[in-house]
C-alpha cells in the first residue's frame, strides 16, 4: 500500500526566491546613498524592504497550503471591498506626488490598487469558469465582465494612476480573451475606449509632456529634458554597465543622479552593476515564471484554476516586461515596479500571495512526479505446505 501526494512546482518557487534574495542586494545598493542622507543609515530602506519580503514569504506559504478552490465564494465580496477601498482612497487617501494612491489603516499604509488588481483577476477567473457558455452573448456574458473591469480601471485612473489602470485593463482583457470572448466584442471595447483614453491623456499637462517628449514632438527643450531626465539617467546607467557591469555596489547613478533608483528604475541599477549579462539573467527568470505558469494553467484540475494561473502569471510577467521597456526608453515613463525586485510594500506582499496561490494550483495537478511513501507489509510465506493436495 502507498500514500501519494503531489508537490508544488519547485522551479517556480525557486525562481521567486532568487528574485527576492537578489532584490535585497540591488535595493541596498540603489538606496544606500539616499538612505544615508535622509535616514542617517545606508541600510535604512533595505531593512524595511527585507521586513516586507519576510511578510511576503509568510503570506506566500500560507497561500500554498490553502486550497485555491476555497476562494470561489469570496471573490465577489473581496472585489467589492477593494472597490470601496479605492473610493475611500480617492476621498481620504494620502497623496504621493499629487496622486491619492495610499490609504492609512491603523498606522499601516497600503495601496488599494494592488489589492483591486488581484481581486479583479480572481473574480474574473471565477466568472469565466462558471459562465463560460454565456460569454459569447454580449449582454449577459461579455458586459458583466466589462462592468467589473471598468469599475476598477476608472477608479484607479481617477487617483490618478494611468500606468496601473492601463495594466489592469490589459490584464483583464487577456483573461476575457483567453476565456473565449468573441474577437468582435473585444475590438468594440477597445474602440470605445480610445476616445475616453485620449480625453484622459490631454486632461493633465504632465501626461501630455511625457507622451510628446517620448515621441519627440515637443519643441520645448526644457520640457523635453525635464520630462525625460529620469529616463536619460537610467539609460546612462545601462551604458555604464556595458556587457559585464561595473560590479556589485559600484553604481554611480544611485548617487542622486537617478531618481527612484530603488523603485521603478531599479532595473537600470541592475544593468549598471551587472551589465547586459545581468539583465538577461533577470529577464530569464521571468521567462521561466511565464513558462512554468502556463504549464501549470494547462494542467490545472479545473477552469477556475486554469484562468487563475493565467491571470497570476500574466500579471507578474507583464509588469516585468513593462518595467524593462520603460527603463530602456522603449515605452513612455510610467510608475510600473519590477515584481519582487523594486522596493515596495503592498506590491511585494500581494504578489507573494498570488504566487502562493499559483503554487497551490500546481500541487493539485499531475504535472509533477509524486512522492510515494511505502508502508511495510508483513511477510507472507508462499512456500507450499508439505502433504497438502491442491
Amino acid at each position: 500500500m502507498a500514500s501519494e501526494k503531489n508537490h508544488i512546482d519547485r522551479i517556480t518557487l525557486f525562481v521567486v526566491l532568487i528574485l527576492m534574495v537578489a532584490s535585497t542586494v540591488v535595493v541596498y545598493s540603489a538606496s544606500s546613498t539616499w538612505a544615508m542622507q535622509k535616514m542617517q543609515s545606508a541600510s535604512g530602506l533595505v531593512n524595511k524592504h527585507i521586513a516586507k519580503i519576510l511578510v511576503g514569504l509568510v503570506v506566500m506559504f500560507f497561500a500554498i497550503n490553502m486550497d485555491y478552490k476555497k476562494y470561489k465564494p469570496l471573490t465577489k465580496w473581496v472585489l467589492i471591498a477593494s472597490i470601496l477601498l479605492l473610493i475611500a482612497t480617492r476621498l481620504t487617501g494620502g497623496e504621493v506626488k499629487g496622486a491619492a494612491r495610499w490609504l492609512s489603516i491603523g498606522g499601516f499604509s497600503l495601496q488599494p490598487s494592488e489589492i483591486a488588481k488581484f481581486a479583479l483577476l480572481f473574480h474574473l477567473a471565477y466568472l469565466l469558469s462558471n459562465k463560460r457558455e454565456k460569454l459569447a452573448d454580449f449582454k449577459t456574458g461579455f458586459m458583466p465582465l466589462m462592468f467589473w473591469i471598468g469599475s476598477v480601471v476608472v477608479l484607479v485612473m481617477l487617483q490618478p494612476n494611468f500606468s496601473t489602470g492601463s495594466m489592469i485593463f490589459v490584464l483583464g482583457m487577456i483573461l476575457v480573451f483567453v476565456g473565449g470572448a468573441r474577437m468582435k466584442h473585444v475590438l468594440l471595447s477597445l474602440m470605445a475606449l480610445i476616445p475616453a483614453l485620449l480625453i484622459y491623456m490631454v486632461s493633465a499637462p504632465y501626461r501630455m509632456k511625457r507622451i510628446l517628449s517620448f515621441v519627440g514632438f515637443s519643441s520645448d527643450e526644457t520640457v523635453t529634458s525635464t520630462a525625460n531626465y529620469q529616463l536619460l539617467q537610467g539609460i546612462i546607467g545601462f551604458g555604464n554597465g556595458g556587457i559585464f557591469g561595473v560590479g556589485m555596489g559600484q553604481s554611480k547613478q544611485r548617487d542622486l543622479f537617478l531618481p527612484e533608483s530603488y523603485g521603478d528604475f531599479i532595473f537600470s541599477i541592475v544593468g549598471e552593476e551587472y551589465g547586459l549579462i545581468g539583465t538577461i539573467i533577470f529577464m530569464g527568470l521571468f521567462l521561466m515564471i511565464l513558462l512554468r505558469g502556463l504549464k501549470i494553467a494547462k494542467f490545472a484540475p479545473d477552469d477556475f484554476g486554469k484562468y487563475l494561473a493565467i491571470g497570476i502569471t500574466s500579471t507578474i510577467v507583464l509588469y516585468a516586461v513593462a518595467n524593462s521597456l520603460v527603463t530602456l526608453g522603449l515605452a513612455p515613463t510610467t510608475g510600473v515596479p519590477m515584481p519582487f525586485v523594486s522596493y515596495g510594500g503592498t506590491a511585494i506582499i500581494f504578489s507573494s500571495f498570488a504566487v502562493g496561490v499559483l503554487l497551490n494550483i500546481s500541487s493539485q495537478t499531475d504535472l509533477h512526479p509524486r512522492e510515494r511513501q511505502f508502508i511495510e507489509q508483513p511477510a507472507v510465506n508462499i512456500e507450499p505446505a508439505v502433504g497438502k493436495i491442491y
